[in-house]
């Protein structure tokens, strides 16, 4: 079965806001689909519908099921898990966060340290001293963000 056209619309609405997370168009698709479906989908009807692997579709599925994106939900009489979409803009940012955004500042948090200490070995010449500079404004901007992502994930609630 083919794809509607509000279906089409809406998967690629999905396909563009993960395209700008840096995230595979897959996820984009998988979400859009189970996002505009009335009912749970499994694994063999996303592939279908979307003409995707069954390979791609279960890494879509799963990362998105990490992010909290989607959830998988029990259908009587079939085996086969079924998904269906997280559409709680909180849980969908929360999961985001939680999944990208805090291992990489935290990544970023041991980067600067190491930057830091190599700051502290730099020359009094002009260079050195602006060197310094700019790593005092990224420890500046490391501390902002900390700062921020509580508050805009305090904004989705």
């Amino acid at each position: 079965m083919g794809l509607t056209g509000l279906e089409v619309g809406v998967i690629d609405f999905f396909v563009s806001a993960v395209k700008v997370l840096g995230l595979p168009k897959s996820i984009g698709e998988i979400y859009g689909l189970l996002f505009v479906s009335p009912q749970s989908l499994p694994l063999d009807a996303l592939c279908q519908r979307l003409n995707m692997s069954k390979g791609s579709a279960s890494q879509g599925l799963k990362l998105l099921r990490a992010f909290g994106a989607v959830k998988a939900t029990y259908q009587p009489g079939d085996r086969r898990d079924h998904f269906t979409a997280e559409v709680e803009l909180k849980r969908l940012v929360a999961g985001f966060m939680r999944e990208q955004i805090q291992p990489r500042l935290s990544h970023g948090e041991e980067r600067l340290a190491q930057l830091l200490s190599l700051g502290g070995q730099l020359s009094d010449q002009a260079a050195g001293h602006f060197q310094r500079q700019r790593l005092q404004k990224l420890e500046r901007w490391s501390q902002r963000s900390r700062e921020v992502l509580p508050l805009l994930s305090g904004l989705l609630e």
